[in-house]
């Protein structure tokens, strides 16, 4: 049975505005409707500030979707429109109290550049670590982390990818993956390879349906045995798929790993870019450098006429990036084998080269690769500073 959109609105019809004033559809709160292959696409637009609170409006539609007959899935996102707020906000760094002068002065050691601050231990044998982070889960952060990795490697590079997701692990499964690694001399992890990159993660070492139900410390204490005492060298990248949010897993890992740079994935409407904001706060708090944003999702492509759909809006990540004055590094379209391929362990990248996403995806690792270059060109420049004592 092939769905309509006219069948879809009558089940929209069913579900009340906020504050219960007439319904979703007489309010003109719902995006033009995509339907193919028995899958359904819209937005529901709400005032940004009750995102939140309005989540189970957006459950409630989706749910209601999901029961018409013939309707093999449903993805329904919030979005809004807001103005302002980010980066701009963060309070600034109060300046460090001048010393004394002294009679004669000496050449200091050279200041730490972002993301190589002194008391940060590195992964020997690995030349940079780069954070994959985004402010919230649901917007494709661990897909376009791999992703990512496997660009770097189209590129030449020996690249490796940590799932530090502890308590949602999803690597074994993004690259079907199955098994427990080895170890070397019964303490060192040997990582997995997959499509000839290193990966690491606790799906590995725990059953996929088994809950982790673990406090901070015992959080950090894994993440740290995963990147020190796994055998990663030789690497000219290790990804980190960071947890979503900005919680004290995340803040830990930014102030204790020497990170090369991060990437902030978001999606195009305004609700999750102010979770982007707040990634994007963080990363600058601890003096880690923003490699640049990615906006996933950012179009749909109907695969029977490859026309393009801007069903979640369009271009806010990328406008947010010149805002912030945050490098953009590209649009990841939505395609309909982009979850098949997931659950198939076959990344776009290996599984369809020369689509629309994997050409995206290699880009993108082209401009991270760049930016890298650039980061650690500016460390190794930094001039010496001239202190009195």
């Amino acid at each position: 049975m092939s769905v309509t959109k006219e069948a879809v609105l009558d089940a929209l019809k069913t579900i009340k505005g906020p504050d219960f004033e007439g319904d979703i559809v007489s309010q003109g709160l719902v995006s033009e409707i995509f339907i193919a292959s028995g899958k359904v696409f819209f937005s529901i637009t709400v005032p940004a500030a009750r995102a939140q609170e309005l989540e189970p409006l957006r459950a409630a539609a989706e749910r209601v979707v999901k029961q018409i007959p013939g309707v093999a899935g449903a993805v329904v996102a919030l979005t809004a429109e807001k103005k302002g707020g980010g980066m701009e906000a963060a309070p600034p760094r109060p300046m460090p109290p001048r010393p004394a002068p002294q009679a004669a002065p000496r050449a200091a050691a050279p200041a730490a550049p972002s993301g190589h601050q002194p008391g940060k231990r590195g992964v020997p044998g690995v030349n940079a670590i780069i954070a994959v982070a985004s402010g919230k889960g649901g917007v494709g952060k661990s897909t376009t982390a791999v992703n990512l990795a496997l660009g770097l490697a189209s590129l030449g590079l020996k690249v490796g990818i940590l799932d530090a997701d502890i308590y949602g692990p999803s690597m074994p499964r993004l690259l079907g993956l199955k098994g427990k690694p080895e170890t070397i001399d019964g303490r060192i992890l040997k990582p997995m390879e997959k499509y000839g990159i290193k990966v690491m993660s606790m799906g590995f070492l725990v059953d996929e349906e088994t809950p982790m139900i673990w406090r901070g410390p015992m959080v950090m204490s894994a993440l740290s045995q995963l990147l020190r005492e796994v055998e990663w060298a030789p690497l000219d990248v290790l990804v980190l798929d960071m947890p979503p949010g900005t919680g004290d897993a995340q803040l830990t890992v930014a102030q204790q790993v020497p990170l090369a740079g991060a990437v902030i994935v978001s999606t195009p409407q305004d609700i999750a870019l102010i979770d982007a904001r707040k990634g994007l706060n963080m990363f600058k708090k601890v003096d880690v450098p923003l490699l640049g944003i990615v906006e996933n999702m950012s179009y749909f492509i109907a695969p029977d006429t490859g026309a393009r759909y801007d069903i979640f809006g369009h271009g806010g990540a990328r406008n947010e990036a010149e805002r912030l004055g945050v490098p953009f590094l590209g649009e990841v379209p939505l395609t309909m084998d982009v979850r098949e391929t997931s659950d198939a362990g076959t990344p776009v990248v290996v599984s369809n080269p020369e689509g629309a996403q994997a050409k995206v995806y290699r880009e993108i690792a082209r401009k991270v690769h760049e930016r890298i270059q650039q980061e650690q060109a500016a460390a190794q420049g930094a001039t010496p500073a001239i202190v009195f004592e």
